[in-house]
């Protein structure tokens, strides 16, 4: 098996199965690779982007993993959430990792938003990972301990009044991962990653990140390798639950 690209133990996941939403791009794929490095199999879901989606299982597959993409419309949060997690059981087996990536992120404050773009964050962004979590609680084995990481957001403790309803979204979230880090000990550890500047958001190129560099005490932007190593810290630190990573070069303080 090919060795991480990000430090992880070949064959540290052997075995188990893991739920990557938002799997086919961007820090997504970058997860499903990583944890397909360490052993894991893995359930790509995407919602449009098929192309892509299919790209990451071929990926998947060329590390000696097993694969498969599953679609899902998030928006439609709990019929989505309860798709996903048996499809994956069909396909692959019962899922002991599942990690909310897929998220939307749109620009406008508290005057610009309607309901539209609230009913959307709140469904993609924080219902969709309440019931893949209860959907993934319920479907564990007795017998085995799971894992979870929802990825967030260094707005949660500054938040700012541009793209407010993402922000809190993200927010609840955090608070979701704690409480459900209480209430689903000790079998499922619950866990968050908080990314910074990692990559430009879509339409933007370097140049966006070298900007924000500027005021990043690190002085760079991170890559999504860095979300990578923090993941598979936390899947791989046992006495770790109801935390939340911040990978932001400092960016948060």
């Amino acid at each position: 098996m090919t060795s991480s690209p990000v430090g992880a133990t070949s064959g540290a996941l052997q075995g188990q199965v893991a739920v990557i939403t938002g799997a086919g791009v961007r820090v997504g794929r970058a997860l499903a690779l990583a944890l397909a490095d360490a052993g894991a199999n893995i359930a790509v879901h995407y919602n449009s982007s098929a192309d892509a989606a299919e790209e990451t299982v071929a990926a998947v597959r060329k590390r000696g993993a097993k694969a498969v993409a599953v679609q899902a419309n998030l928006g439609d949060a709990k019929a989505a959430a309860e798709r996903i997690i048996e499809e994956t059981a069909t396909k692959l087996g019962l899922p002991t990792i599942l990690v909310n990536n897929a998220s939307i992120f749109e620009q406008g404050g508290p005057l610009d938003a309607d309901e539209a773009t609230w009913d959307a964050h709140f469904n993609i962004n924080l219902k969709a990972p309440f019931f893949l979590c209860q959907a993934f609680a319920r479907r564990l084995p007795a017998d085995a301990s799971g894992n979870i990481i929802n990825l967030l957001d260094w707005r949660i403790d500054r938040p700012r009044g541009d793209r407010l309803v993402y922000t809190l979204t993200k927010s609840a979230l955090a608070t979701m991962t704690r409480g459900l880090a209480h209430a689903l000990a000790p079998r499922i550890r619950v866990n968050g990653i908080a990314p910074g500047a990692i990559l430009p958001p879509p339409g933007a190129d370097q140049a966006y990140l070298d900007r924000l560099a500027r005021q990043i005490p690190l002085e760079r932007a991170g890559s999504p390798e860095e979300i990578c190593r923090a993941a598979l810290y936390l899947l791989s630190a046992s006495f770790v639950t109801g935390e939340v990573i911040y990978v932001t070069g400092g960016e948060h303080l």
